[in-house]
């Protein structure tokens, strides 16, 4: 049995991530009902994926993450994906789809995942659920991994969202959170950020930083995350960016 206060408070840290997640997919749903009917067959700006790949993706983790919320929810290992392959395939299979299709499955995609989370209890979020690669955490972090999906794909659209426009919200904890992943990285040389608008710091790679790196959070996710390549982030001394190990 759960400590009644660890259950409030983990009830508490999934809703506001839900609340979240309601209006970033509010976003993502306006972007794709601007689309013009064959933006779908188009690049993203995932390598070998086009527009209809990132959108097919994005619904068929909500539908993933159903699984996880049901398993949490009624004490019983529900797994992520039937498998990766079956996982690649649906995006491959859903991938050529229309435009309208995309958006109506986006939406109900968005409502299944958002019906399931309704009913659980604070003691059911602390329960530990299974990533699809192997790895366990805490039901409650569910929303925020859905958080996390819809607004990095929602960039990789190449369809006019930027990392500009990521909420500050999201892109300070993200933020600290690659900057975690990355400190003492071996192999990769150690870097002190910046966040010159949040002052928000980290520093990746191992040993003693020689290079500063500052700009906006957002920029700096956006470099972290693959999204950018550092351009018009401040450098001192100036000399070239580091590569960075792609996101985990």
């Amino acid at each position: 049995m759960t400590d009644p206060q660890t259950a409030a408070a983990s009830a508490a840290l999934a809703t506001e991530r839900l609340g979240l997640v309601e209006e970033s997919t509010r976003h993502l749903l306006h972007t794709v009902s601007e689309l013009k009917p064959a933006a779908v067959a188009e690049p993203s700006a995932l390598p070998g994926w086009t527009r209809g790949h990132v959108l097919a993706h994005i619904a068929r983790n909500a539908d993933s993450l159903v699984n996880l919320l049901n398993g949490a929810r009624t004490g019983t290992d529900i797994p992520q994906y039937a498998s990766t392959e079956a996982r690649d395939r649906q995006i491959e299979d859903d991938a050529p789809r229309p435009v309208d299709v995309q958006l109506a499955d986006l939406a109900a995609s968005h409502q299944r995942f958002a019906a399931a989370a309704a009913p659980m209890t604070g003691e059911a979020w602390t329960v530990e659920v299974r990533h699809r690669t192997g790895y366990v955490f805490p039901a409650s972090d569910i929303p925020w991994k859905r958080l996390a999906e819809v607004e990095y794909h929602h960039v990789d659209l190449a369809a006019g969202y930027t990392p500009a426009q990521w909420p500050e919200a999201f892109a300070v904890a993200e933020f600290g959170r690659l900057a975690a992943g990355l400190a003492g990285h071996a192999g990769l040389p150690a870097v002190r950020l910046v966040a010159d608008d949040t002052e928000d710091r980290g520093t990746i790679g191992e040993g003693e930083p020689a290079l500063t790196v500052e700009g906006p959070v957002r920029a700096l996710l956006a470099w972290l995350s693959g999204r950018s390549d550092g351009d018009g982030l401040r450098r001192t001394p100036d000399t070239a960016l580091p590569q960075l190990p792609p996101m985990g």
